[in-house]
């Protein structure tokens, strides 16, 4: 009977040790009146030679008692209390103890506790909900993650395709990330996005001939980054993220609707209602434009197709239509993936005064890197799904004051 309920009890806890046996529980209270669950166990074998002289003169000298912490069950706070039984060498005089694999020499937190904290850091709980999950303190929970959890100094391959991205990371500042483009997986964040400590990084920890290797980088409209990604690998294409392209458009298309709108005098007009709160229209394209199907449109507050509604606000404002008609070139060329289309719509556009031109010449100047996002697969999704874990964390967590703290909880969430 004894050894069964030994038994149940040490696999709840996942306890492999054959040396340790259970001789009962119970319940106690700390001295911050916190109940405690108690199990009292005892840890006891024959050891034949002294650790310290190698003579087989050992006799047993007493028990000490260990106050571990075990990980939790339902919540609260678990511990072991552990007899350990004591050895005294009859030459040299020196005692011993009876050693576990349950615990590290010196310490009271086992194995189980700290895989409990880990498991729970990685479901991106702040420290305090943690540590009231497990039975110990915060600062606890952070000691346990920064004793096990090591950044690594780099991935052991460079992967062929790249993504570089920045976020916000503590004290306002602003992080450097880089993942592979195919799997996804988070090659390094650095503390700052200096071009200085990029090209150190990469140049200090992978040879010429690895950073060879590399067949395309992946980046948003940051011109910092263009400058140096030739230096680190040459033999890379640079790719601007198709999303960044649009939305550099769209922003172009919005401001000048902004200012076509400023222009109108009767703000009670249809023309005024379609541009003011049928907006998303001129997003949408074209091809995906209803013009068959009359719809309630709200705020002009009448029946009609979604394409009668642009086409009224194009025929009154003809540079607002040039506007239009190029973002709807852009997106059509992004879409199709048409480098060539696109590479026409560059050469041939006229400037006209408006908000459209500022863009373009945006785009002239990055020339080869624009076309490229059509011609290769790749796009900075990848990377913008672990900055917004990472922004998901922040949110948790009610942010991060300590940036090594928080790279290690980066590092835990990306695994």
């Amino acid at each position: 009977m004894q050894m069964s309920l030994t038994n149940s009890i040490l696999c709840l806890f996942e306890i492999t040790d054959p040396n340790l046996i259970v001789t009962g529980i119970s319940k106690e209270r700390c001295s911050t009146n916190q109940r405690i669950h108690v199990v009292h166990a005892t840890l006891s074998y024959q050891l034949l030679k002294c650790p310290h002289c190698g003579h087989k003169s050992l006799i047993k000298n007493g028990t000490h008692m260990s106050h571990l912490r075990l990980g939790t069950l339902s919540g609260g706070r678990y511990e072991m209390h552990l007899k350990r039984q004591r050895y005294q060498c009859k030459d040299c005089s020196k005692t011993c103890g009876a050693k576990t694999k349950l615990v590290n020499r010196n310490e009271t937190f086992t194995h189980n506790i700290k895989h409990q904290v880990i498991v729970l850091a990685r479901d991106m709980l702040t420290s305090k909900e943690i540590a009231k999950l497990c039975g110990i303190s915060p600062s606890s929970v952070q000691r346990i993650l920064n004793a096990n959890i090591h950044l690594a100094y780099r991935v052991k391959h460079l992967p062929e395709n790249l993504c570089f991205d920045e976020f916000r990371s503590c004290n306002h500042w602003m992080s450097f990330n880089c993942c592979d483009a195919v799997s996804h997986r988070r090659i390094v964040t650095l503390k700052d996005r200096l071009s200085k400590d990029i090209i150190d990084y990469f140049e200090a920890r992978f040879s010429v001939q690895e950073r060879a290797q590399v067949q395309s980088v992946t980046i948003d409209m940051n011109a910092e980054y263009g400058s140096f990604i030739h230096r680190l690998f040459p033999n890379a294409a640079t790719i601007i993220d198709r999303f960044h392209i649009i939305q550099l458009a769209g922003r172009a298309l919005d401001n000048e609707r902004t200012q076509t709108i400023r222009t109108i005098q009767d703000k009670h007009s249809r023309i005024y209602h379609i541009l003011k709160s049928q907006w998303r229209l001129f997003h949408l394209d074209e091809i995906k434009v209803n013009d068959s199907k009359a719809v309630y449109l709200r705020g002009i507050n009448e029946y009609m197709t979604q394409q009668n509604a642009i086409d009224l606000a194009l025929d009154a404002f003809p540079r607002f239509r040039s506007v239009y008609q190029t973002y709807q070139g852009i997106l059509s060329a992004i879409h199709q993936k048409d480098a060539n289309a696109f590479q026409s719509l560059l050469t041939n556009y006229q400037p006209t005064s408006n908000q459209m031109d500022i863009t373009i010449n945006t785009f002239i100047k990055n020339g080869s890197a624009l076309l490229n996002s059509c011609r290769y697969p790749f796009s900075n999704g990848p990377i913008e799904g672990l900055n917004r874990k990472i922004k998901a964390l922040k949110r948790n967590c009610f942010g991060f004051r300590n940036i090594d703290n928080f790279f290690i909880r980066i590092s835990l969430i990306h695994e």
